[in-house]
């Protein structure tokens, strides 16, 4: 190797960055014992600014395109260099490449609820989740305030601090909002609003804009998200008392289909307080018509208790009644052939004038009942 060749290896003349990665912000020019040819020529490619350090101080700042290196587009180096009428030998400098693109859906989420005063539902505890996107905006600032001498700087090295800006600020629109929750999802674009400006100045001070804030996500704990699906269930029945009758129905039901009467205590559950009271004063009727046994005779055996009839007037159970009250409404038409009726033993309600136990009751006419 003549002494020409080897002065040529020893000098630079092409200074660029080709970034395979999708997580590299920042990446130092690497020369080991080679100096920077006057003229030589630094590529900066799209989506990447070069950053010339000198002594650890920020000099110049080129943009996308190829530069020539002299005094010309130097002036900041020659002047720190003291090179008065520009410079003819080799030089040395840090040369700092940082990647300008947007690093996209970078997640974030509340470690912890955030307690907000709902107008509705009082203090609640809420926790969010969504993402943010983010870019260098002042490279020598990031240079000067977040790289220092790091050769390589990933973007997931400063992703923890960025996501504590944004869930801060997050956390802070949402406690000051006053919006019920119940409302939040129509609002999620509003309040992405408010805490992306809230947050962007605290990423300027390390030279990063924040371009996006995006709140996907306000849920509530399980145990109120259940009571607001109550609470939708009782409006969309039509109040608690319409929900009672509902859940009695479903007990008699499932009793009907239990044929070894363990449903038994369910359908009392089911018929609540109400309904209780008035089994109870059917039962000490029954127990009251039970005839009384004859001096020295044994005693009769005891009549089966009959079972309760219900009949539907308008959507609404009506009940329990014997099989005489019954009769007794039919004859007064207040019960009609057309109607629903259920007792014991049926699988579903049916109408009164197609049960054979009742037939008899509207023989004579189209809701009229027989003599």
């Amino acid at each position: 190797m003549s002494m020409r060749d080897f002065a040529a290896g020893e000098f630079i003349d092409i200074i660029e960055w080709i970034d395979e990665s999708n997580d590299t912000l920042v990446w130092r020019f690497e020369r080991p014992r080679n100096e920077i040819k006057n003229s030589a020529q630094l590529i900066v490619r799209p989506g990447q600014v070069a950053v010339f350090v000198e002594q650890g101080e920020i000099a110049d700042v080129f943009v996308p395109g190829r530069h020539a290196l002299t005094t010309m587009n130097l002036p900041v180096l020659s002047r720190l260099r003291g090179w008065k009428y520009g410079f003819e030998s080799p030089f040395k400098a840090d040369i700092v490449f940082v990647s300008t693109k947007q690093f996209v859906n970078r997640k974030w989420g509340t470690a912890n609820p955030v307690i907000v005063r709902d107008p509705e539902l009082g203090p609640t505890r809420v926790r969010a989740y969504g993402t943010y996107a983010m870019r260098v905006h002042d490279a020598a600032q990031l240079v000067r305030e977040i790289v220092g001498t790091s050769s390589v700087f990933l973007v997931d090295e400063i992703t923890d601090q960025l996501r504590d800006l944004v869930i801060a600020k997050v956390s802070e629109s949402l406690a000051s909002a006053q919006i019920s929750v119940l409302e939040l999802a129509a609002k999620y674009t509003e309040m992405s609003g408010r805490a992306l400006q809230q947050a962007a100045p605290q990423f300027q001070q390390y030279g990063l804009e924040l371009t996006q804030l995006v709140i996907e996500n306000v849920s509530l704990p399980e145990d109120v998200e259940q009571a607001i699906d109550q609470r939708a269930r009782l409006n969309v029945i039509g109040g608690m008392d319409r929900y009672t009758a509902l859940q009695s129905a479903d007990a008699l039901r499932d009793a009907a289909r239990n044929p070894n009467g363990a449903a038994a205590s369910g359908v009392g559950l089911g018929m609540g307080a109400t309904m209780g009271q008035r089994a109870m004063a059917g039962a000490a009727a029954a127990a009251a018509a039970v005839p009384a046994a004859p001096s020295g005779d044994e005693p009769p055996p005891v009549p089966a208790a009959e079972s309760p009839w219900y009949y539907a007037v308008g959507g609404e159970r009506r009940g329990p009644v014997d099989l005489g009250s019954l009769r007794d409404l039919a004859r007064a038409g207040t019960v009609t052939g057309e109607m629903l009726v259920w007792t014991r033993g049926m699988s579903q309600w049916a109408t009164a004038s197609g049960v054979p136990a009742l037939a008899g009751l509207f023989s004579t006419g189209k809701g009229a009942p027989a003599n």
